[in-house]
């Protein structure tokens, strides 16, 4: 039968089937193209740059084994090498939504590079016959080994550029910790005034909510290290050479700089994703600092003038289409839409992860898309709020020292002097009659004005230990700057 104008016959297990005569692909893509046409998202083209990898990787270590003919590796190599590098991505259409193990992606890959590699040939070779997209580009090789292979793959070098937007967002924190250690603030707990701090303490917290976020995904990348690859269809590594996965491998790592390994157990590496579960776990710890991150900055910078306005926020843009002048948290706002995202991927994953039976987790191109969106998410969130907000913070400290004078915090330097009812007295009236606090211990009495100024010093307040009282009974000799007696 004669394909329509514009397309030519191509024929798998199944029959011949209709592809577009400009199409790498071959009919397996095409048949999935029809039955998987579900929703706009792809699959990742992360994951087909990944997937070439291990075919260029199988290919040489096959002409190695003496598996595979030399040229025709070579050929095989050189055109999933072109897949590796993105030079062929529009030729991956498909939908996200197909089969749990991924297969309709790994077969558009293999198809793609047996139809570069044939072509190849033939520009040497004219009589030489086509590159078989199953027998030589999946020669030893199962979707079951060599998606989750690709998928640790991709995740790996998508955590690169994290852990670098990570560490500069780290820094930008540390200079601004450094260049506002100094000053004072209101400390606040429930959004309540509470004990004086300085900006540098508050920034300072926030660098090291991202230490901890960091040390998580470090700790998490060794278990994506392992490969499922050599374990072909269930992990037994039916119809593949005994060395094959362990060279494919050393391969990988010595080309990608990654210290990737055949997992320890290849029939868990298939039928269950907990090394990615656990990075995504990581993931979601970085989403819950940056919200809180985000969210102290913008009830600081909230204002200008009726709110806290203890931080000037960059402006970058128009905040309003209507009320001339406003300047929103746009990149606040931005930061925490992706925290909620990424903690929503946690919950899916976690899901997905959950799903399938013995020998096989069916939901691998759901677990690769999500964890890859939340790191991409998480890299560029972070690259733009620390470009486009941390670094252009500024502090307004005047605003923040007349909410410091107006506030009651002090009342609680007196409390190692006077006891905590007493004090509370003094801080009720001062609330009360809108008097400042040094004012209400005077009209209360007990308190001298020398000993309230000697006492109740908001910089003092604010050192770690400085005003821990030595004996619990009042006497201002015992106070220490260093914390409490042995």
């Amino acid at each position: 039968m004669t394909p329509p104008p514009g397309f030519r016959t191509e024929t798998d297990s199944f029959g011949p089937i209709d592809v577009p005569v400009d199409a790498l692909w071959g009919a397996q893509t095409a048949r999935s193209l029809h039955h998987f046409a579900i929703g706009e998202q792809r699959m990742p083209l992360d994951i087909v740059h990944a997937l070439a990898q291990v075919k260029r990787a199988a290919a040489e270590v096959h002409a190695e084994l003496g598996l595979l003919e030399p040229a025709r590796a070579a050929a095989v190599a050189d055109a999933a090498a072109r897949v590796a590098a993105g030079a062929l991505d529009a030729q991956f259409p498909l939908s996200l939504w197909q089969t749990g193990s991924g297969t309709q992606s790994h077969m558009n890959v293999n198809e793609v590079i047996a139809h570069l590699a044939t072509a190849a040939l033939a520009g040497t070779q004219p009589d030489a016959r086509r590159v078989h997209p199953n027998d030589e580009v999946n020669l030893g090789q199962s979707s079951n080994d060599v998606f989750p292979t690709a998928m640790h793959i991709a995740a790996v070098l998508r955590t690169r550029p994290l852990l670098a937007q990570l560490a500069a967002l780290r820094a930008a924190l540390r200079g601004q910790a450094a260049a506002t250690r100094g000053v004072l603030k209101v400390g606040r707990t429930h959004l309540q005034d509470a004990a004086p701090v300085t900006f540098g303490q508050e920034f300072g917290a926030h660098e090291a909510q991202l230490a901890l976020a960091e040390a998580a995904i470090r700790r998490a990348l060794p278990d994506v290290h392992g490969l499922a690859i050599g374990g072909t269809a269930v992990g037994t590594g039916l119809n593949t050479h005994p060395a094959f996965g362990t060279r494919v491998a050393a391969v990988l790592a010595q080309r990608l700089g990654a210290p990737f390994v055949v997992a320890d157990n290849l029939f868990a590496a298939m039928a269950g994703h907990e090394a990615l579960v656990g990075l995504h776990a990581a993931l979601r710890t970085l989403a819950v600092a940056l919200h809180k991150i985000g969210s102290d900055i913008r009830l600081m910078g909230s204002g200008p003038r009726a709110g806290l306005g203890e931080l000037r926020l960059p402006a970058n843009e128009p905040g309003s289409s209507m009320m001339p002048g406003k300047v929103n948290p746009t990149q606040v706002e931005a930061l925490t839409m992706v925290c909620a995202q990424v903690m929503g991927h946690d919950v899916a994953i976690g899901i997905a992860a959950a799903q399938g039976q013995f020998e096989l987790n069916v939901c691998k191109p759901l677990i690769a898309f999500d964890l890859l969106d939340s790191l991409r998410l998480l890299s560029d969130a972070m690259a733009s709020f620390r470009a486009h907000c941390i670094e252009g913070l500024e502090v307004d400290a005047d605003r923040a020292g007349a909410l410091l004078a107006r506030s009651l915090l002090g009342v609680t330097a007196l409390v190692p002097h006077i006891g905590y009812d007493r004090a509370a007295l003094i801080a009720h009236h001062a609330h009360a009659r809108g008097l400042d606090l040094r004012q209400a211990a005077l009209d209360i009495g007990g308190v001298a004005a020398a000993d309230y100024d000697a006492w109740v010093d908001l910089a003092r307040m604010a050192e770690p230990g400085a005003a821990r009282a030595g004996d619990g009974g009042g006497n201002a000799a015992a106070l220490t700057r260093s914390g409490p007696p042995p």
